[in-house]
C-alpha cells in the first residue's frame, strides 16, 4: 500500500509543499484528514507493485513567480494537486512562517476562492508540529520546529479532481554584505512518493543601479539579462523531487567591476571558507572591443574523416566570422604535415575572412597527427603586443608523428610560449590523448574541453568562443588585504589563479582564510593595454551563527577534490593527497569513482574513521583505484577527464542534489557530473548517490550514504551514523547518550537544537537507529 502523508491531532494525513524568502524559513503544507495515520510518504523512485489505495494524490505542479525591486520581492506560488483516490478529500492548508516578521502580507486562494487563515504563536505550532510526529511515527516535519504557524478553514476535493491553491506575499529580502539574497525552500516537495510533474521558478530582477553578479547556490539556473538593470532568471525541471531549497544571490552598483565576499566559518578555531564573485560590466555596444588574436588549430588527421571533419570545418567558419574588425587571426592545420592559412597574422577584414573560408572549405582527413609540429607553428606566429592570443586546439587523437612524448611536447609548447598565449583544448571522441590536454591547458593558461563522438563539435567551439570573444579586462591579479594590515591570510584559492575577465562572465573563487576581520579586495588588470585597478570591501566573519552559507565550504571541498585529482593525475598521486581526498569525500559526502568504496556498508564504524585520517585499508584500496589515472586514451581516460574538470569548475553546491557532484538518482542519465546525491537507505527503496562508473560511463546507485545539510550520514553496524560520531567512537573521546524516539527526553532534544540539526534528526525513517554529533555529546536515537 502506497505510504500517506499523516498529520497530526486528529490524524492528518499529509501532502507537502513549502516557500520561503528569507533564510528564516516559511514553509506550508496541504493537509489531508483521515483517520488512520502513517509516515510522511518518501520519495521513492523504484517502482512498486501496490495496489491504487483509497486515498492518494499527485502533485501536477509547483510554479513560483517573483518579481524583486532591489531588496522588496513579490511572491506568487501556485501548486496543482489532484486527489487521484476513489473518495473524496477533506483538506485544510498550513503554512509555517518565521519570526521575524518578513511577510507583511499573504493571500491564499483555492480554485480562486480566498480562504481565511488563523496565525497560531510559536508554543502553539510546536505542539501542532510535535504531535505530528508522535502521531505518525515519523519524525519528517521535524526540520519545522521552531516556526508560526497559519491554518486556513477545510475544503473538500472531490475524487479525481485537481485544485490549485495560490499563494501570494511580499517581503524585504536580507543582504549579505553587498548581495541581495532570495531563497525560496523547494525541498519540502520531497514528501511526495512520486516525482513533481513539472517544478519552475521564474525570478525577474529590476534594480536601481546596474546589476552584477547573479548567482545561484543550490541550481544550475538560466540567467536572461535585458540591459544593466533586469535580468530574469528561470529554473525548470519535470518529473523532478527537489531535495534542496532555491537560493539566489543578486548584487547591484554603478561601479565599473564589482566583487562580493560571502565567508562560512564553522568554528573560530579552525580556518573559515570564503567565496568571491567578481563581475566585469556588459560591454558597451557603442565601445569599441578589445583586440585579441585568435589562432585555429585543427586536425585534420585520418582519423578526422566523415562528420568530425564537418563539423571542424564548420566551428572554424564560425570563429572566422565572428572575429572583430581589430582581431589578428590564422588557421593551422595539420596531419602528418603542417599548413597554415598564411605564413603570419591576418587582419581580420572582409577580404582576409573570404579568403580564409575558403581554405577552411578545401580541408579533408588523411595522415597522422603531428601535434608538436602543429603547436610549435602556432606558438611562433604569436606577436609580441599587448593585445590577448587565444590558440584553439582541436584534436581528436594522440600524437602519431614528429615527437610523440607527451611531457616534451608540453614543454616544447611552453618553450615557445614567449609571449603568454592561452589554450583552448578540444579533445574530440575516446581516443584523444586526454591526459595531454589537460597538461597543456595547465601549462598554458588555458582550459580543456572534452567533446564526446555523438556530440556536436561546432556547438562546444561557439559557445566557448562565444566566452573568449569579448574580453574586458587581460593579466587578471587579485589581492586580499585586512584593514588591521594583516596580508596573506587567505590560501588555497580555487581556481588558484584568474588570466582573464570576460563580457558576460561571473567569476566564482573560492578558498580558506586563517584570520578574521574588516578586509579589501584589489583587482588589477589590463584593458587594451592599459591598466586598471579596482578595489572593493569584503567581511571574514570570526565565527558563523549558522549554516545558512554553508554551501561555501561545500563548494570549496569539490573544488579541492578536482584539483587533489588533477594533482594526482599529472604529478602522480602520493599518501598525503589521497589522506585528503578521503577526509573531504567522507566529511562532505562527495563519492568519487576513487572513493566509491566508502559506500560499503559492510565496513565498521572503526574503519570508517580510519579511512577520514589515511588507514592503511583505504589507501590501499584508494591506489588500487586511481591506477587507472595512467591511462592516457580511451573512454575510460576521456571520462575520468571530463569527471575531474566539472570538479574543478563547479558553480555550485546544493545540499543534496549538487552541481557538479551530486543529483537525485532518478535524474542520473541526464546528469554531466559523476555523482548524484540525495537522501538514501539500504531496504527503504529511497534516492540514493548515483556513482559514475568511468569504465561503462553507467552510474551504480548507493544506498548506503545520506547528505543531510551539512552532515554525511553513513550506513554502518546497521545504524545511521555521522562521520564527527564514527570518529569520536573509534578514538573513545565520547560517552554515547541513548534517547527513545518521540520520547520527552527526544522532543527536549528537538527544541535545543538549530533548524540544520532537525534536519537530521528528520531523515530518520521508521525501524531505523540513528547516531548523531549534535553540540558536543553523541546520541543514539532508537
Amino acid at each position: 500500500m502506497t505510504r500517506l502523508a499523516l498529520l497530526a491531532t486528529s490524524f492528518l494525513t499529509v501532502l507537502c509543499l513549502a516557500f520561503s524568502a528569507s533564510v528564516a524559513t516559511a514553509q506550508g503544507v496541504i493537509v489531508i484528514h483521515h483517520p488512520h495515520p502513517h509516515p510522511l510518504p518518501r520519495p521513492i523512485p523504484r517502482p512498486r507493485p501496490a495496489p491504487q489505495p483509497e486515498l492518494s494524490y499527485k502533485i501536477s505542479k509547483l510554479e513560483v513567480n517573483a518579481n524583486t525591486k532591489d531588496q522588496v520581492a513579490q511572491v506568487q506560488v501556485a501548486q496543482e494537486f489532484t486527489n487521484t483516490g476513489s473518495r473524496q478529500m477533506e483538506v485544510s492548508f498550513l503554512f509555517p512562517l518565521p519570526y521575524d516578521g518578513a511577510i507583511d502580507s499573504l493571500t491564499l486562494m483555492v480554485d480562486g476562492k480566498e480562504f481565511p487563515a488563523k496565525l497560531l504563536p510559536k508554543d502553539k505550532a510546536r505542539e501542532v508540529y510535535e504531535s505530528i510526529v508522535r502521531s505518525n511515527k515519523d519524525p519528517a516535519l521535524l526540520e519545522w520546529t521552531g516556526t508560526g504557524m497559519f491554518q486556513t478553514s477545510v475544503f473538500p476535493v472531490p475524487a479525481g479532481a485537481s485544485r490549485e491553491v495560490n499563494i501570494t506575499y511580499s517581503q524585504l529580502l536580507k543582504k549579505d554584505g553587498r548581495l541581495t539574497d532570495f531563497l525560496f525552500p523547494l525541498s519540502t516537495a520531497k514528501y511526495s512518493d512520486k516525482p513533481v510533474e513539472k517544478v519552475k521558478v521564474r525570478l525577474a530582477i529590476e534594480a536601481s543601479q546596474k546589476l552584477k553578479s547573479i548567482y545561484s547556490p543550490t541550481h544550475e539556473v538560466d540567467i536572461d539579462r535585458n540591459g544593466n538593470k533586469r535580468a530574469v532568471v528561470k529554473f525548470e525541471k519535470e518529473n523532478y523531487i527537489p531535495s534542496n531549497d532555491f537560493r539566489l544571490f543578486f548584487e547591484s552598483n554603478n561601479e565599473k567591476l564589482s566583487a562580493s565576499v560571502i565567508s562560512y566559518r564553522p568554528s573560530k578555531n579552525e580556518e573559515g571558507f570564503f567565496l568571491m564573485l567578481a563581475s566585469p560590466p556588459p560591454r558597451d555596444e557603442m565601445a569599441e572591443a578589445m583586440k585579441k588574436t585568435v589562432l585555429f588549430v585543427v586536425d585534420r588527421s585520418g582519423s578526422m574523416s566523415g562528420e568530425k571533419m564537418d563539423q571542424a570545418r564548420e566551428a572554424a567558419k564560425y570563429v572566422l566570422n565572428h572575429l572583430n574588425e581589430k582581431d589578428l587571426f590564422n588557421i593551422i592545420a595539420y596531419d602528418s604535415d603542417v599548413e597554415s592559412f598564411r605564413p603570419e597574422l591576418q587582419s581580420a577584414d572582409k577580404k582576409s575572412i573570404t579568403e580564409a573560408i575558403g581554405f577552411v572549405d578545401g580541408l579533408y582527413a588523411g595522415g597522422s597527427t603531428n601535434i608538436d609540429g602543429a603547436l610549435t607553428s602556432a606558438m611562433k606566429m604569436v606577436q609580441d603586443d599587448d593585445r590577448p592570443c587565444y590558440i584553439l586546439f582541436l584534436s581528436d587523437g594522440r600524437p602519431t608523428h614528429g615527437e610523440t612524448n607527451e611531457m616534451k611536447i608540453v614543454e616544447n609548447a611552453k618553450g615557445n610560449n614567449s609571449y603568454d598565449a592561452r589554450m583552448i583544448n578540444f579533445g574530440v571522441g575516446f581516443d584523444v590523448n586526454s591526459r595531454l590536454m589537460d597538461r597543456l591547458s595547465r601549462e598554458i593558461k588555458g582550459q580543456s574541453q572534452y567533446v564526446r563522438p555523438d556530440e556536436d563539435l561546432e556547438e562546444h567551439v561557439a559557445r566557448l568562443y562565444r566566452k573568449i570573444n569579448a574580453p574586458v579586462m587581460t593579466d587578471v591579479k587579485i589581492k586580499f588585504d585586512l584593514e588591521d594590515g594583516g596580508q596573506n591570510f587567505v590560501n588555497r584559492l580555487l581556481p588558484k589563479e584568474v588570466y582573464d575577465l570576460f563580457d558576460g562572465e561571473q567569476l566564482v573563487q573560492v578558498g580558506r582564510y586563517k584570520k578574521a576581520g574588516k578586509a579589501k579586495i584589489t583587482i588589477t588588470g589590463s584593458v587594451n593595454g592599459e591598466k586598471e585597478k579596482f578595489d572593493f570591501p569584503a567581511d571574514f566573519v570570526k565565527e558563523s551563527n549558522d549554516q545558512s552559507n554553508a554551501f561555501v565550504e561545500k563548494l570549496w571541498a569539490i573544488r579541492r577534490i578536482g584539483q587533489i585529482i588533477d594533482e594526482m593525475d599529472l604529478n602522480g598521486k602520493n599518501d598525503e593527497l589521497m589522506t585528503e581526498l578521503v577526509k573531504l569525500s567522507t566529511d562532505h559526502g562527495i563519492l568519487t569513482p576513487y572513493t566509491s568504496f566508502l559506500a560499503d556498508e559492510n565496513q565498521s564504524v572503526q574503519e570508517l574513521a580510519d579511512a577520514r585520517f589515511g588507514g592503511s585499508m583505504s589507501l590501499s584500496r584508494l591506489r588500487a583505484e586511481t591506477e587507472k589515472l595512467a591511462e592516457t586514451s580511451g573512454r575510460s581516460a576521456f571520462l575520468q577527464r571530463g569527471f575531474k574538470q566539472r570538479y574543478q569548475n563547479a558553480q555550485n553546491a546544493p545540499a543534496a542534489e549538487s552541481a557538479p557532484a551530486m543529483r537525485p538518482a532518478a535524474d542520473r542519465a541526464s546528469s554531466a557530473s559523476g555523482v548524484a546525491g540525495g537522501m538514501a537507505g539500504p531496504g527503504a527503496g529511497a534516492y540514493g548517490l548515483a556513482v559514475q562508473d568511468t569504465e561503462t560511463d553507467e552510474y551504480k546507485v548507493v544506498e548506503s550514504v545520506r547528505n543531510v545539510g551539512n552532515k554525511t550520514l553513513f550506513y554502518r553496524d546497521n545504524i545511521w551514523v555521522d562521520e564527527e560520531s564514527a570518529e569520536k567512537l573509534a578514538k573513545n573521546k565520547t560517552e554515547t547518550v541513548e534517547i527513545e524516539r518521540f520520547s520527552k527526553e527526544y522532543f527536549d532534544l528537538v527544541a535545543k537544537n538549530s533548524k540544520e540539526e532537525n534536519l537530521v534528526l528528520s531523515q530518520q525513517r521508521a525501524d531505523e537507529t540513528l547516531m548523531v554529533w549534535l553540540r558536543g555529546k553523541n546520541y543514539l536515537i532508537k
